[in-house]
């Protein structure tokens, strides 16, 4: 993973998140949170990855997450503000807070030693140029969230403030940016306003500037002038996402490391545009209209120290060519890409995520070595394609596969031959049957633990199964007996998920259950079970037999399972007379019991030292 911790990513997709949600997972605990059907520990990752984006790649000289001051910072007093104005608070030195008192108007009496001043979220509608101009020692003036027009902000107000750092102007409504902003600029932040034009001035001579904030706004190719940012050659961060751009901006900094560029109208990349910033890390291009014929082999190729592409949601009917060796994260999910050639990839020798889920790939279309050489590659994302089979020369050092929603029926002997390092194998929602699946197809995978096979055709537990599982999904088949032979050995084996298949108590052979010493969670619900199962193991403590046909409760239901803690029984047909209490007085962890929607309301006396809550019926007891 590409974090602070390079180990902890894991995060992102499957419902694309916005810009600016930020997320970070453990990879050693995010395998065992994923959400169900689609979405695993991979898929969370990356989905994961509209994260704005020194949160990514976490680097420690990302001097955005300690530049600017803010209201509740602490700085060393030393003279505090004489004058203060009402309503406002000047604890600080040197220091005027009047964020979010409702102020209609600039606040007058404010110090000439001021040095910083913080009026977001109010309603102010103008600036008065007097008011502002003599407050030559401003660093910070912070004016977000209020109702500043254009014309309330004449462009001659920032002139004289020969000192100022940053300003933050963002959520209010400006329609375009001031023609004057001064040369001693690190942070501007114009961002959610309803800008069409940006000066040459605003943004441009400002050697000390490092981050610009345009996102969110109506700017045009024509709005952003190619001189937009000459004399600012040391700008790290430039956010443009959300506008109406369509075409990569021409002669941005050098100096870029992280671009943004997401939710625009990009249709094409012009020749050169990327050439000169040899510093970029990130780029993100996602939800634009790029297509194939708008990039060139060289679009990337001088940007040798990219790490994080992404070229998710656009027209590409290919991979693009000419991709730089170490790229880390590359994202070209949601596009029309239909084959995975032999050289496009393999040369990305840093590569650690693939993700092309949503596209239009068949088996036939990946080369069998077309993942040669990628010793790093850990995560591949091919979901929601068109494969038949499974494809050839899958990345040998994988450790999580998602094949998921595509059309795959069969499962053949040396399909997963040479991936020794799956942790994570998701093939839910294709359309497998039990007699199609090689006994040995699973042999080599000796360290998989979470396998995921829910939503085929499968009527009975594939054999062969890696001993190193520990969660085993098979939920909405069509799964009638379960047999000893089945789950032989799986002794590390934590949840078992069969919920919506055919199973009757009768067609679970005795000893099913004799070798999972260790199963934690066992989901039985939606199935045809007329009693609670026998002999189940000691380890349980969650078991799941909602939506079955249970009419009643033996005494010694419960008497291989004294671990419980959560039962559910709802949508069952059940009574008061057919589930006694003595059924549970042995379950001394029990915590949760749910009797909702039986024949009878049902109430099970927990002890009250052990409850967290109750459910039965409609009533919810503490």
């Amino acid at each position: 993973m590409l974090l602070r911790t390079r180990h902890s990513l894991q995060r992102r997709e499957t419902a694309e998140t916005h810009a600016g949600r930020r997320q970070t997972l453990d990879a050693g605990t995010c395998r065992t949170r994923a959400a169900a059907g689609m979405i695993t520990c991979a898929s969370l990752l990356i989905l994961l990855l509209e994260i704005p984006s020194f949160l990514l790649l976490g680097r420690q000289d990302d001097e955005d997450l300690h530049w600017f001051p803010h209201p509740g910072t602490s700085i060393t007093p030393r003279n505090h503000i004489t004058h203060c104005p009402a309503n406002c608070t000047c604890a600080l030195a040197d220091s005027v807070d009047c964020s979010g008192v409702n102020l209609l108007t600039f606040p007058r009496n404010i110090s000439q030693s001021v040095q910083h001043l913080f009026l977001q979220n109010n309603q102010l509608e103008e600036i008065p140029y007097d008011e502002l101009s003599r407050l030559s020692s401003l660093k910070t003036l912070n004016l977000h969230n209020n109702h500043l027009s254009s014309d309330g902000l004449p462009n001659e107000e920032f002139q004289l403030l020969e000192n100022l750092q940053y300003i933050y102007l963002a959520n209010n409504k400006l329609t375009v940016a001031p023609r004057f902003l001064p040369s001693t600029l690190q942070i501007t932040d114009l961002a959610a306003n309803m800008l069409t034009k940006i000066y040459p001035l605003t943004l441009g001579q400002k050697p000390f500037l490092r981050s610009v904030y345009l996102h969110n706004n109506q700017l045009t190719d024509e709005g952003l002038p190619s001189n937009a940012f000459n004399g600012s050659e040391y700008i790290n961060t430039l956010i443009l996402s959300n506008n109406h751009l369509s075409q990569v901006p021409s002669n941005m900094p050098r100096s870029l490391i992280r671009l943004h560029l997401q939710y625009n109208r990009i249709s094409r990349i012009p020749k050169g545009s990327l050439s000169s910033q040899s510093e970029l890390r990130e780029i993100y291009l996602q939800n634009n209209i790029l297509s194939s014929d708008g990039l060139d082999s060289a679009t990337f190729s001088k940007l040798k120290g990219l790490e994080y592409l992404d070229l998710s949601s656009n027209q590409l009917t290919e991979i693009p060519s000419g991709l730089p060796p170490n790229i880390v994260i590359l994202h070209l999910g949601k596009n029309l890409i239909t084959t995975i050639p032999k050289s496009v990839v393999s040369g990305i020798r840093n590569l650690e995520y693939l993700l092309l889920q949503n596209n239009r790939l068949k088996a036939g279309g990946v080369h069998g070595d077309a993942f040669l050489n990628l010793r790093n590659l850990h995560t591949l994302h091919l979901y929601n394609n068109q494969l038949d089979h499974i494809p050839p020369g899958l990345p040998k050092r994988a450790r999580s596969l998602m094949i998921l929603h595509n059309h795959i029926s069969e499962i053949r002997l040396n399909d997963f031959a040479a991936t020794y390092h799956i942790l994570e194998l998701n093939l839910s929602y294709n359309s497998l049957y039990s007699a199609r699946i090689h006994r040995l197809a699973f042999r080599k995978l000796r360290k998989l633990e979470n396998l995921d096979m829910s939503g085929n055709f499968l009527t009975f537990i594939p054999t062969g199964l890696p001993l190193s599982l520990e969660v085993l999904t098979l939920k909405r088949n069509q799964i009638n007996s379960l047999s000893q032979e089945a789950l032989a050995n799986l002794t590390q084996l934590r949840e078992l998920h069969l919920a919506h298949n055919r199973l009757q108590v009768g067609a679970i052979t005795p000893g099913t259950w004799q070798q999972l010493q260790r199963l934690k969670t066992l989901d039985l619900g939606s199935n045809e079970l007329s009693y609670v199962p026998p002999d189940l193991p000691e380890s349980l403590e969650s078991l799941h037999l909602q939506n079955n046909r249970i009419a009643s409760i033996s005494s010694e239901a419960f008497h291989s399972t004294p671990n419980l803690r959560v039962l559910f029984l709802r949508f069952n047909r059940l009574t008061v007379a057919s589930t006694p209490q003595a059924s549970f007085l042995d379950l001394k962890y029990l915590e949760v019991v749910d009797t909702t929607g039986n024949l009878e309301q049902i109430t099970i006396n927990i002890p009250r030292a052990n409850q967290r809550f109750r459910l039965q019926n409609s009533t919810s007891e503490t």
